[in-house]
C-alpha cells in the first residue's frame, strides 16, 4: 500500500536527519502519510516502527489505517500524550524530531516537559521532501484537478466579464468549481481587473469591471485532496496598446518557460529564462515575483521556480510557470499553466487557451 510505503520511506530518512524517532504532526502532512483527514491527529515514526494517535470520535473512521500502521487511542488533548509517547519511541540518547514549522510555543513546551530541549530536533521539510515527487495516483487527482478548471474558463468567457463586480464573478468561480466537480477550491480566486490588475494577489472588489482593459482571473480547485492552480489574463473592450503589448510581452515569457521545465534543469535557470525575457524588454522591474511553485496537497509547496533557488526539477514534480507584468496605475497581466515535469520537457495540465480572449 502506498501509506505503508510512504511511512517506510520516512523512517529510513531518520537516521540521515539524526533522529531516533519523530512527531508529524502538521495535518496535511499526515494526510500524505495515512490518507487521515480528520482533525485531530498526529503520527509517529521511527526506523522500525510506526504509530497513529487519535481520540475517541474518529476510532472507527481510521480502523482501516490498522492495515499499516498501530492505531493508539488517546486523549482528546492530543498533545501531551503524544509528547509522552515520542519520548518512549525514541531511543536512549537518540534526539526526537518534531515539525518546528507546525508546532506552537505552547505544544513546545509539553514536548520539553516530556524530553530534555537538548535532545529535541526539529526536522521541519522531513515529509515535504518526500511529497516532491508525485507518483501515479498522485498525479491522476492534480490532472482531473487541473482538468476541471476549462469549463470554468469557458463559462466564464460566455458570460461576460464587463460591468460585473469582482466579487461576484469570484462568488461564481466558486459555483462552476462545484459544478464541474471539485470537492473545494485550491485558494480565494483572484479577479483583477484595470488598474487592480498591477496588484499580484489583489482581493476582489465591489467595483464594477470596467470596459477597454484586462482582467485577471486566478483560480483552482481540489478533487481528491489535490490542488490545481490555473491563471488567464482577458480583455473587456479594446484594452490600451500598452496593456496589449504587456500581454504578449507575458506570453512569449511563459512560452519561453514552459520550454524550460524538463527535468535536470535547475528552478532558477527556468525562473533566469522567464525572467529575462521579461528583463529584456525593459519591464524587470515590473515582475518581482517567482515564475512558480510547486503543487500538491498543498496550493504552495517546494519546489520554487525562483531566481535563488538550488533545488533542480525531477520527473514527477509538479509545478507553476506564472510570469506577470504589472504596470502601477494601468494595469497587469498573469498567464499560468500547471505542468508535471517529465523526462523530456513538461506535460501541461491546464488545457484553456492563452491567446488573448476579448469577452463582453
Amino acid at each position: 500500500m502506498r501509506y505503508a510505503e510512504r511511512i517506510r520511506r520516512l523512517g529510513e530518512e531518520l537516521e540521515g536527519l539524526g533522529v531516533g524517532a519523530m512527531l508529524v504532526s502538521d495535518p496535511v502532512n499526515i494526510r500524505y502519510l495515512t490518507g487521515f483527514t480528520g482533525s485531530n491527529a498526529m503520527v509517529l515514526v521511527r526506523p522500525d516502527a510506526a504509530a497513529f494517535l487519535t481520540d475517541f470520535r474518529y476510532l472507527e473512521r481510521v480502523r482501516p489505517l490498522q492495515e499499516f500502521i498501530e492505531v493508539r487511542q488517546v486523549s482528546q488533548d492530543i498533545m501531551r500524550p503524544a509528547a509522552e509517547q515520542l519520548a518512549a519511541m525514541t531511543p536512549d540518547g537518540a534526539a526526537a524530531g518534531f515539525e518546528g514549522a507546525h508546532i506552537s510555543h505552547d505544544r513546545f513546551a509539553v514536548l520539553a516537559e516530556q524530553i530534555d530541549a537538548g535532545h529535541l530536533a526539529s526536522v521541519t521539510g522531513a515529509v515535504e521532501r518526500l511529497r516532491l515527487v508525485k507518483d501515479e495516483e498522485e498525479q491522476d487527482a492534480i490532472r482531473r484537478a487541473a482538468a476541471l478548471l476549462e469549463p470554468v474558463y469557458a463559462a466564464l468567457a460566455d458570460e461576460g466579464l464587463g460591468g460585473r463586480r469582482e466579487r461576484d464573478v469570484a462568488w461564481r468561480i466558486i459555483e462552476l468549481l462545484h459544478e464541474f466537480g471539485a470537492d473545494r477550491p485550491s485558494f480565494p480566486s483572484i479577479v483583477a481587473s484595470g488598474e487592480r490588475g498591477a496588484l499580484p494577489h489583489a482581493e476582489p472588489g465591489d467595483d464594477p469591471i470596467p470596459q477597454d482593459t484586462l482582467v485577471t482571473v486566478d483560480l483552482g480547485g481540489i478533487v481528491d485532496g489535490y490542488c490545481s492552480d490555473c491563471t488567464r489574463t482577458f480583455a473587456v473592450g479594446t484594452p490600451s496598446p500598452e496593456l496589449m503589448e504587456a500581454y504578449d510581452l507575458v506570453l512569449a515569457a511563459q512560452l519561453a518557460g514552459m520550454e524550460a521545465v524538463r527535468a535536470g534543469a535547475g528552478c532558477a535557470e527556468v525562473d533566469g529564462v522567464v525572467r529575462g525575457v521579461i528583463a529584456d524588454a525593459g519591464h524587470g522591474d515590473h515582475f518581482q515575483h517567482g515564475t512558480g511553485h510547486g503543487v500538491g496537497l498543498d496550493i504552495h509547496e517546494a519546489p520554487r521556480l525562483v531566481r535563488n533557488a538550488d533545488a533542480t526539477l525531477e520527473a514527477g514534480m509538479v509545478v507553476t510557470v506564472e510570469p506577470g507584468v504589472y504596470l502601477p496605475g494601468i494595469g497587469g497581466v498573469r498567464i499560468e499553466d500547471l505542468v508535471i515535469v517529465t523526462a523530456d520537457g513538461g506535460e501541461r495540465l491546464t488545457g484553456y487557451p492563452k491567446d488573448l480572449i476579448t469577452t463582453g
